[in-house]
């Protein structure tokens, strides 16, 4: 039988590989098939870099068809800038319809720019006898925010505006149906923090994908968008169209699969508040990663804020809310707090075992399970309370890597934003040493002086990967692991 110092060793390895790997290992896989996509990368690129001043037409086979001659065009119109604003937002974009430029007015956020890394994170394009065509328009503003024109060679009309949210609406109209696809566009992007940015996509459910992966699925699509952690660039499309996706070199194409006379939809870019994207609709508050363990994760998102609007300081607002929810799962601690207690008082018994049956393992077991049950211990008392609390412990994770409250929100003296790391590494350092202390509140059960110093080495592992993490995500877990050794001291003098 395994030894509790073995058990106790393996479960805090898993917790940590869980813990460390989330982001990367629990993003929810394809669940839609491959469909056939229209492969035509190399033809929006080649029309990308056409357009400085005038449009061209790239002509490319459809699928499954011979080539085609092109139908004649009008002359397109040249290439200009609008720029659209209201008290809530301001918007630049150009008459091929890219958003160069996106402000949310109510607060200081990150350039659009900085988020996106591109300068055409988004554009139209229809597919038309066989050629992947760009659309051009001539616009021109009804208010300082509403717009419209019309692109005369396909006799598309565009309609779009600012509303009181700070969406970008916009409606594509014809009376001959459509073929549309999009391309949204990003760069890889990493940032100290470990925040990766993504492409997220709402079909039944969400999709991530890494921006330098390769991805393909089909389905009715509801929005996608570019995730960089704290900031959202979403496009929302308005009666979730069914849509052929494919994510590869830092390109998101989306093909409309039926042709339409009408396409409409939103565009959204800001801080990726939870409330706040729930308050828009269309699902958006998705966009906000709380894994698989949401259900908790959004109450204790609740608590946190109901905390601040009477103690307005998150850091102490986590502070509150941690011990409270140490309190609130302290029956469940007590119990594995008892189980380690006695299996310390056996100690020097299971020491005597080991020494009289070294030569004989199967009668060291059989001698060691008697001992157990003689003193009512339990070897596994003290483990699985602890697995039941992971839930928690990982949608708390959640919470603080995700929160937007938590972006330039100072908690005291050196700590001045509760999102970025420690920059003198003391929250990590002393949770480092909390940990080290509660291993050695836990009790023993081997005499191997290798398993021993790896149980001791494990505080350091935590503290090298917590370093460069939110200095509110090391908060929790100092004032989690300081706590807990006070209920585990309260319950080792209180209980025989």
């Amino acid at each position: 039988m395994a030894s509790e110092q073995k058990r106790l060793f393996l479960t805090l390895s898993l917790s940590a590989l869980v813990l460390f790997g989330w982001q990367y290992f629990f993003a929810p896989k394809n669940q839609f098939e491959k469909g056939s996509f229209d492969k035509n990368k190399q033809a929006v690129a080649q029309a990308d870099s056409k357009h400085e001043k005038a449009v061209a037409v790239d002509k490319l086979p459809a699928e499954g068809t011979s080539n085609q001659a092109p139908v004649e065009q009008t002359v397109a119109p040249s290439v200009s800038v609008y720029t659209l604003s209201n008290s809530v937002t301001k918007v630049v974009l150009t008459n091929e319809l890219v958003i160069k430029s996106f402000m949310p007015l109510k607060e200081e956020r990150d350039a659009f720019t900085d988020i996106v890394g591109v300068k055409k994170p988004f554009q139209f394009f229809i597919v038309n006898n066989g050629s992947l065509t760009p659309l051009l328009f001539n616009l021109s503003k009804t208010s300082e925010s509403e717009i419209s024109g019309t692109d005369s060679r396909f006799n598309i009309n565009f309609n779009a505006y600012l509303d009181e949210k700070g969406l970008f609406q916009w409606t594509l109209s014809s009376t001959k149906p459509y073929q549309y696809f999009t391309r949204m566009q990003s760069e890889k992007q990493e940032g100290e923090g470990r925040q990766i940015r993504q492409y997220v996509t709402l079909l039944k459910d969400t999709q991530r994908t890494n921006i330098d992966d390769d991805e393909k699925y089909d389905g009715p699509l509801q929005w996608m968008a570019v995730d960089y952690h704290y900031h959202l660039f979403a496009n929302v499309f308005n009666g979730k169209p069914m849509s052929s996706i494919k994510i590869a070199s830092g390109n998101l194409d989306t093909k409309i699969i039926e042709s339409t006379t009408s396409l409409s939809g939103f565009s959204f870019y800001g801080l990726k508040g939870h409330d706040e994207l729930q308050a828009i609709g269309s699902k958006l508050h998705l966009a906000v990663d709380f894994g698989v363990f949401g259900i908790i994760a959004v109450p204790i998102l609740k608590g946190i804020q109901f905390i601040y609007k009477y103690v307005p300081n998150y850091g102490l607002a986590i502070i509150l809310i941690t011990i409270f929810i140490r309190t609130l799962l302290f029956p469940l601690q007590f119990k594995s707090f008892k189980s380690m207690k006695k299996m310390q008082k056996l100690q020097p018994e299971l020491a005597k075992l080991k020494e009289k049956h070294a030569d004989d393992p199967q009668k060291m077991q059989r001698a060691t399970m008697e001992l157990f049950k003689k003193n009512g211990a339990n070897p596994m008392g003290g483990c699985l309370p602890l697995l039941l609390q992971m839930p928690v412990f990982f949608a708390f994770y959640q919470v603080l890597f995700n929160s937007v409250e938590l972006l330039n929100a100072p908690f005291m003296l050196w700590i001045t934003d509760l999102s970025a790391k420690d920059q003198y590494y003391v929250l990590p350092i002393l949770m480092g040493i909390a940990m080290f202390f509660q291993t050695k509140l836990n009790p023993s059960t081997t005499a191997d002086p290798m398993q021993k110093k790896m149980m001791m080495f494990m505080p350091l592992i935590f503290t090298f990967f917590m370093k460069d993490l939110p200095a509110g995500l090391n908060l929790y877990i100092l004032v989690s692991t300081v706590f807990g050794i006070t209920q585990q001291l309260f319950v080792y003098k209180t209980v025989d």
